[in-house]
């Protein structure tokens, strides 16, 4: 029997990883679209990190997984290495699934606030105020592990990193100003991303 192709393989653990994030994205995405959008805070600043945020978790791993390109930054990939990413992907979708399920129609992937918007504060929320973001911070963790390609791999850290520190304060404000005072009692008992930590 020949030895598996680990490259292939992370690339295909990354391409099913894609497929079902979709599937958990769509029926949230179109549910919570029926919902009215009480306000809004969709700015120049907040397209250009939603952009950079795709192009470093999907477009720029999307060109380099179906073209190849750019090869000159390939390196070997380690069975335990694709497999431990692949492990983090799983999470991801977990995590991806509890926070859409707990957030039903409030969920945007803007920084919008529904019509009749209540502060979640149970399930994946009760101890993290941003689960959404632990889940895109496993994927842009995990990518580097199961894409061979330097470029492919880190393009999610910076991408995603760049609208995670430039948008998070922003999106806390906005919950503020909603919320006021149940927000900032909600902020003394969790953490921004890790259980405990931050």
């Amino acid at each position: 029997m020949e030895a598996w192709d680990w490259t292939l393989v992370g690339k295909i653990a990354w391409v099913i990883f894609i497929l079902i994030w979709g599937g958990i994205r769509w029926r949230p995405n179109v549910r919570a679209r029926r919902n009215p959008i009480k306000t809004s805070h969709r700015s120049m600043k907040e397209r250009v990190l939603l952009a950079i945020s795709f192009a470093g978790l999907g477009l720029l791993p999307g060109i380099w997984v179906f073209s190849g390109f750019p090869d000159r930054y390939d390196h070997s990939a380690h069975p335990a290495v694709v497999i431990f990413g692949a492990i983090l992907l799983v999470l991801c979708l977990v995590l991806f699934r509890l926070t859409h399920k707990a957030l039903g129609v409030m969920w945007s992937n803007t920084l919008e606030l529904r019509k009749g918007h209540k502060l979640i504060t149970t399930s994946v929320y009760k101890r993290v105020r941003h689960p959404m973001y632990s889940a895109f911070w496993l994927w842009a963790v995990a990518q580097p592990f199961v894409l061979a390609n330097w470029i492919a791999g880190f393009s999610g850290i910076v991408g995603f990193g760049l609208l995670y520190f430039l948008r998070v304060g922003d999106e806390e404000k906005v919950m503020e100003k909603e919320f006021g005072e149940e927000y900032e009692i909600y902020k003394q008992q969790t953490k921004r991303i890790i259980p405990g930590i931050y």
